[in-house]
């Protein structure tokens, strides 16, 4: 093979990837990161940046009351035998060393989160949400030019808003990890080049092949490649093939997450596994026709083409998601379907964040998404659904608002149902005309099926045995949650701690290499 570059370790993403990045640079590695799009953060650098990581250093500076067998103990009831044992161990009990780690670097610190797990009823689940934090934030000042390098909001890529004043959540994590790398003389960071293809030498991965700018290179890995180049959710093809629900329009991942890596890695002999999988949510559905990721439901309930209720609706998103998998699968729920809520909040549905701002309710209206009327019969009539029925659903649903205690869908009895009021019933009565309904569709947050990894990040082939030099993090892995969501912040830690565990045992590879050769010199 004639390479044009080499290094130790190629990064193929710049998402929570950069986590592994960062620990082959800290750790003496020549390591170059191949971003495919012109800006660094992939869908991390949309989203609230969460990271679910037990008793990490943060917390315990908090004082929180917490084990690591305690949340591996809930992991592992949540997720049960779908992935191996081993994988969700290392993932629950990598998360404290990462961030100790990675707190060592001044570029680098973090802040509270608290975000409930997602199945409160679980054992040893942490229903006060002190499992889970971000990335502190940042100001416009601090992070100086480089921010004209980062994936902006979704607000400002989809409807061009002005940038805001100060990074948070994704926007503040990516920051840090690139200011933190480019600290690093033996690192590179490179925008607008694309793995496309894996080089194998008897049977182990030594390079790839990077488009750059147009040009196809091969860069030589001398002891590592890390995929992370996230999912295939904004490939329409990959998702039909794989059997992925919904559409790439409704995805909040990124443009170029097409599965470009993940192709790769299969054409290199990789195994893959949860390829049909995604973390689903529902979605308000924008005049532009796409459904983005929504949650914090003030009020309203969820009805389906039978104008009932078929879900909690204050509970875990991807539960809801994967709920309405269901009844669509049953044919019970087309799309759209749709939030029922009163006028006690105006037209404007009772959701609070909708990942893309909900613009005027007018363009809403004349694209058929909003409806309103005076009556619920008159409102079921416009939606297309049973007016009896819609009327008799409200009816019951208020009476379990009076009540207390929602008997059909248990909503409130978790604390993640009512995170969002103050630890208080988020069930509020559907009473005030007019009445309004809107549209809702199926978003989902990625894919989250991929390689077939080991509990290091190692790429598995079809047999079982590792494949040497190749390594996925991520959501370009097989997610070690399985077909669950335990919490909040799943993706980008499981992107985190598997790309610096893949670049550890690297880097482990290598000294022991140069030790040998040391050894070898000696002895000459």
């Amino acid at each position: 093979m004639n390479w044009n570059e080499e290094v130790d370790v190629i990064i193929a993403g710049s998402g929570g990837v950069l986590a592994g990045a960062y620990t082959a640079a800290r750790e003496g590695l020549d390591v170059a990161v191949f971003e495919a799009s012109d800006k660094f953060g992939g869908t991390t650098a949309y989203s609230g940046g969460g990271m679910w990581f037990p008793c990490n250093p943060v917390l315990k500076r908090a004082g929180v009351d917490d084990t690591v067998e305690d949340a591996l103990t809930y992991y592992q009831s949540v997720v049960g035998d779908r992935t191996p044992k081993d994988i969700q161990e290392a993932f629950v009990r990598g998360g404290a060393p990462l961030v100790e780690y990675l707190e060592q670097d001044a570029n680098i610190e973090f802040a509270l989160l608290p975000w409930p797990d997602y199945y409160g009823k679980a054992p040893k689940a942490k229903i006060d949400g002190m499992r889970h934090m971000t990335a502190a934030p940042l100001t416009a000042e601090e992070v100086g030019s480089l921010r004209d390098l980062l994936r902006p909001p979704l607000d400002t890529d989809r409807l061009g808003a002005p940038l805001p004043e100060s990074l948070i959540g994704g926007q503040a994590l990516i920051a840090r990890l690139v200011m933190a790398i480019s600290a690093y003389p033996n690192a590179s960071l490179h925008l607008n080049s694309t793995l496309v293809e894996l080089v194998v030498e008897d049977g182990a991965v030594t390079g790839a092949v990077v488009e750059r700018d147009g040009q196809r290179i091969a860069v030589r890995a001398r002891r590592g490649v890390v995929l992370g180049t996230g999912g295939f959710e904004a490939n329409e093809e990959m998702r039909k093939e794989f059997g992925v629900p919904g559409s790439a329009e409704d995805t909040m991942g990124v443009p170029t997450n097409i599965g470009l890596g993940l192709r790769a890695a299969i054409a290199a002999g990789a195994d893959v596994d949860l390829v049909d999988q995604a973390w689903w949510s529902p979605g308000i559905t924008h005049p532009d026709g796409r459904s983005t990721f929504s949650l914090w439901i003030t009020g309203g309930i969820f009805v389906d083409s039978n104008g009932e209720r078929f879900v909690n609706e204050s509970g875990p998103y991807d539960r809801i998601g994967r709920t309405a998998l269901g009844a669509l699968e049953e044919g019970n729920l087309g799309l759209p379907y749709w939030i029922i809520f009163d006028d006690r909040e105006g037209e404007v549905p009772p959701i609070k964040s909708t990942s893309v701002t909900v613009v005027e309710a007018e363009e809403f209206v004349a694209e058929g998404l909003w409806h309103s009327a005076d009556t619920l019969q008159e409102l079921a009539e416009k939606i297309g659904v049973p007016s009896n029925s819609l009327a008799a659903t409200v009816a019951r649903y208020n009476g379990f608002v009076a009540d207390g205690v929602d008997l059909d869908y248990g909503r409130g009895d978790e604390a993640y149902d009512r995170a969002f009021f103050g630890g208080h019933s988020p069930m509020v009565p559907i009473e005030s005309g007019p009445f309004h309904a809107a549209a809702l569709g199926l978003s989902d947050l990625g894919t989250k099926g991929g390689i077939r990894t080991d509990a290091v990040g190692r790429a598995l082939d079809r047999s079982g045995a590792p494949i040497a030099g190749l390594y996925a993090s991520g959501n370009t892995m097989a997610a070690p949650s399985g077909e669950a969501y335990p919490a909040g912040g799943n993706p980008i830690a499981t992107s985190m701690l598997f790309s610096h565990l893949a670049v550890q045992d690297i880097a482990k590879a290598d000294r022991a290499l140069r030790a040998i050769d040391n050894d070898s010199a000696i002895s000459s």
